[in-house]
């Protein structure tokens, strides 16, 4: 599978894995292992997790797994985000649902992943949403510490826009690798808006969450989701992939920005269709903007 360079250091699987719904797959350690050892073996190495998954459980049932077999940590990529705050009884400290970015949250947060995840370091820590209240200064320290610890290799945000993320990129002496947003054809929101034209801006591949909009284009519940299906239909028997699935994770990987699609699925066989996906050619021009012009509603001015 190919690899993306979000750092002359550190690459990524062009497919990166989601563990948001790791606690709802009912899996036993055993069976957690054996399919990380079937995501590794297929070319997937990219973990992307979130303190805050599963009710603060995902990184740790992860870490259980792991454990098993500790010679896996090497071959794969860590990603977690910090920084949204949950009310949970695994958190009981925790009063309201809210986000904090305050050096001590940053640092209390990387220490808990890594205790749950049983590992010694993570390789990409992102901040997970924007802070109205954040204190950049705080996090830039926060920042320092964790990298000169050897905690943290290299750091991104989640869900930034620009002014956001330039604002941040001010302060911290790291670059930010990545930006992890919403992309896929039925909302083009970060296509439109910029956020996508900065990732180019600054040479760094975006990961892209609910790359399948969340079921919404395989339910057609909407009008605008059957054309958007439709389009994907006729783009999938042109370049002769299984599925719409298939075909949107080619849609996303067309794109120069170098987009990462993050498969959150306990099923191989979800999984494999992005793994296909990433063995197509772009599509042309013609075949990209006819399932952006569905989504659209009109043509393109």
């Amino acid at each position: 599978m190919e690899r993306i360079a979000v750092s002359e250091e550190l690459r990524f699987s062009r497919i990166i894995h989601g563990m948001m719904r790791l606690s709802e797959w009912n899996l036993s350690k055993e069976e957690r292992l054996l399919f990380i050892e079937e995501l590794l073996d297929q070319g997937i190495t990219t973990f992307d997790h979130a303190d805050i998954y599963g009710k603060y459980q995902c990184e740790e049932l992860f870490g259980e797994a792991i454990s098993l077999k500790p010679s896996l940590r090497s071959k794969m990529e860590i990603i977690t985000k910090c920084g949204i705050v949950l009310e949970s009884p695994n958190r009981p400290e925790h009063k309201s649902h809210h986000y904090n970015t305050t050096k001590q949250h940053i640092l209390e947060s990387v220490h808990h992943s890594l205790k749950n995840l049983q590992t010694d370091y993570i390789d990409l820590l992102l901040i997970h949403r924007p802070d109205p209240y954040m204190n950049p200064e705080e996090v830039a320290e926060a920042f320092d510490q964790l990298q000169n610890e050897g905690k943290v290799r290299s750091f991104g945000v989640s869900n930034f826009k620009r002014p956001q993320l330039k604002m941040l990129e001010s302060y911290v002496s790291q670059p930010l690798l990545s930006n992890q947003i919403e992309l896929n054809p039925y909302n083009l929101e970060n296509f439109e808006d910029g956020t996508l034209d900065l990732s180019l801006e600054m040479q760094a591949p975006p990961m892209a969450w609910s790359p399948l909009a969340g079921g919404l284009l395989f339910s057609k519940e909407t009008e605008k989701a059957k054309r958007i299906s439709r389009a994907l239909e006729i783009t999938a028997e042109e370049i002769g992939a299984g599925s719409i699935d298939e075909a949107i994770y080619v849609w996303l990987m067309s794109h120069p920005a170098k987009i990462m699609p993050i498969v959150g699925s306990g099923k191989m066989e979800r999984v494999q269709a992005a793994i296909r996906a990433a063995a197509f050619e772009r599509l042309t021009p013609h075949q990209w903007y006819a399932v952006y012009q569905a989504s659209l509603g009109h043509d393109v001015p």
